[in-house]
This record gives structure tokens, C-alpha cells and sequence, in this order.
């Protein structure tokens, strides 16, 4: 076992795999590498992002002169991802043989000495340069999860668009440069930056993350707001109103009277509040929010066509991992 707990076929017994694998002390992760059975954490989203994380070391054991890259960088940066990536992206220099493994994708672009770092042993794409493949690559929801993120871990933007400018293949630069312009740091979820996306795209006045409202009874922050229209926007987690979904001392109860009062308070000061969840479409979402503005504002708006309708929602919902688990995954690149 190396240090990233992945067992390689090629350095170890075979039949003492095999008999480690009918045990169930141990479990294939893709050809050729194994690790030791990892219990549930109970939420679909980080376990899938583990073994997507646990594929993607895997690879990068087996594979020669390769550095990880896209969204298989964004996980060892500890990124937040819209959805794990199904396949392990690399840059290599050579072509791929017709019996390559097609859990592989394999990228032959150019990297500079300061576009490539190596975490925990494992040689990958900086941070600057993951982001900005991801921004060329993907569509711009799943990017802005990304650029969001990454912002919010401390990125340099101005950095990340010196590297977009030095690419020499112009393919997708704009739709990139506006994802990184787009980006926040303030984005507290991959559904925060989905709703932030929608109004964007809708042509709406940049909304300011984590507006702050100050009333009589107290200081309340929302997910999304505009001051000038006196209008917030707040994606709506059915997980907090759950009873024990937040751990045992969770009272979903009180959590929902404390939002009830929270919004009675905002109401009392003329503000707006507008929820949306997981099972609105983007056009109600998007109508929801346009409603609630002033008849001329909706008249003058102009949509961004640059933006893509979103995706559908994947199948393994995204979820923001804790940010007290980040500093953890920033020592790896120490």
C-alpha cells in the first residue's frame, strides 16, 4: 500500500488480493488497484466524491509521465464539484493506445513549470490552471462551481486570467473569461452558485452572496440579495427542516420556526424573500425571482445568451463539503 492507501495488482500478491477482496477486507477501486473497504460517511454525495478522489490516485499510480487535470484536479485541490467526475482526467504528452482504459481521459495540452505542483506525491495541475480547464471544458454551471470555490479557498482571479490569456488554443476563451469574471467567493454551496447562475443568465444586476440585512430584531443573511430592489434570493435545503439530519442535537422544529420568524422580521423592514429548492426547474426558479422585481427593471433586462441553459439536476446531488474539512485538504499540497 502506498502512501495514498491504493494497492497496486502489479506490486502485490494476486491471490492474496483475491483472497483479501472475497473477505471483504479489501475493494476494487479500477483495474488494477484496491483499498482497504471504506465505511459509509451517509451522504451519497461525499462518498461518491471519495471514490472518484480514490480513482483518481489510483490512476495517477498506474499512469506514467502524467499529471492529473480538469475536474480529477479540482477534487485533489478539495474543490467543490456540481458532480464527481466519471472518468480520471490527465495531461500526457503522447497518445493514448486503441486499448486504453476508457475510465481515463487523456489530454494532450501544454504545461508550464508553474502549472504543475504535486500533493501528497501526486503530480497534478495548479490550482490557477485546474480552474481554468475546467472553465474551457465544462459547461459554465459546472465551471462556476468550481471558480466559486476555488475564490473562496483563496485563488488569485487575476492569476487564473493570465493563465486563460496565455492559452494558445482560443477555443472557449470567452465563455471562460466570463465564468471567472462571474465567479464568487461568497457562494456557500454548489445550489447557491445554481441559483446565482440562473439569474445571471436572466440578465439580472450582479446579486450581492451573503447579503447582510440589518432589522430591529437582529442582523439576517441571505444567500443572494440586491439592495436596490430590496430583494433576496435564498436556495432552500429541505435537509435543515429534517428532524436528526443534522446530527443528533438537531431540532428541525425550532429550525423551522426560527426561519419563520427570521422572515416575518425581513417582511416587517420591506423586504423580499424568495425561496427556491431543489425541485424547481430553472424557468420556475427564474420566474419566481423576476416576478418580484419593478415591471420596468424586468423590461430592461438583457439575458446573457453566452450562458447555456443549466444542466439537469446529476443524479448524485451536489452538496458543499464542510469547511472546516478544507484546511485538511490543503495540507495535502504542503
Amino acid at each position: 500500500m502506498n502512501q495514498t492507501g491504493i494497492v497496486l495488482a502489479r506490486h502485490h500478491d494476486r491471490e492474496a488480493l483475491r483472497r483479501a477482496l472475497r473477505a471483504k477486507r479489501a475493494e476494487k477501486i479500477r483495474r488494477g488497484a484496491y483499498r482497504s473497504p471504506q465505511p459509509s460517511t451517509g451522504d451519497r454525495f461525499r462518498d461518491a466524491d471519495d471514490r472518484a478522489l480514490a480513482r483518481t490516485l489510483a490512476v495517477a499510480a498506474q499512469v506514467r509521465d502524467a499529471w492529473v487535470s480538469h475536474e480529477s484536479a479540482a477534487l485533489l485541490h478539495g474543490l467543490r464539484l456540481w458532480q464527481p467526475p466519471d472518468r480520471v482526467h490527465v495531461v500526457q504528452k503522447y497518445r493514448a493506445s486503441s486499448a486504453s482504459a476508457g475510465d481515463i481521459a487523456r489530454h494532450r495540452l501544454g504545461l508550464t513549470e508553474d502549472e504543475k505542483v504535486v500533493i501528497d506525491g501526486v503530480a497534478t495541475t495548479s490550482l490557477e490552471r485546474t480552474v481554468v480547464d475546467c472553465c474551457v471544458a465544462l459547461h459554465p454551471l459546472l465551471a462556476l462551481v468550481v471558480a466559486d470555490d476555488a475564490l473562496a479557498g483563496g485563488m488569485d482571479r487575476v492569476a487564473a486570467l493570465a493563465v486563460l490569456d496565455a492559452r494558445r488554443d482560443p477555443r472557449g476563451r470567452r465563455r471562460a473569461r466570463l465564468v471567472l469574471e462571474l465567479a464568487d467567493p461568497g457562494a456557500e454551496s454548489a445550489w447557491e452558485t445554481w441559483l446565482r447562475y440562473i439569474v445571471l443568465r436572466a440578465g439580472l444586476p450582479r446579486p450581492t452572496a451573503q447579503l447582510q440585512v440589518r432589522t430591529p430584531h437582529g442582523d439576517y443573511r441571505a444567500d443572494l440579495g440586491w439592495a436596490e430592489f430590496r430583494l433576496l434570493a435564498e436556495f432552500d435545503g429541505r435537509v435543515k427542516y429534517t428532524r436528526g439530519a443534522l446530527g443528533p442535537g438537531h431540532d428541525a422544529d425550532r429550525a423551522l420556526f426560527d426561519e419563520k420568524r427570521r422572515e416575518d422580521h425581513l417582511r416587517e423592514e420591506d423586504w423580499g424573500v424568495v425561496r427556491v429548492t431543489s425541485s424547481d426547474t430553472p424557468a420556475e426558479a427564474e420566474e419566481r425571482v423576476l416576478r418580484r422585481l419593478p415591471p420596468a427593471t424586468r423590461k430592461a433586462l438583457t439575458p446573457l445568451h453566452l450562458l447555456p441553459p443549466p444542466p439537469h439536476h446529476p443524479v448524485v446531488p451536489p452538496a458543499a463539503p464542510a469547511r472546516a474539512a478544507r484546511p485538511a485538504r490543503e495540507a495535502r499540497a504542503k
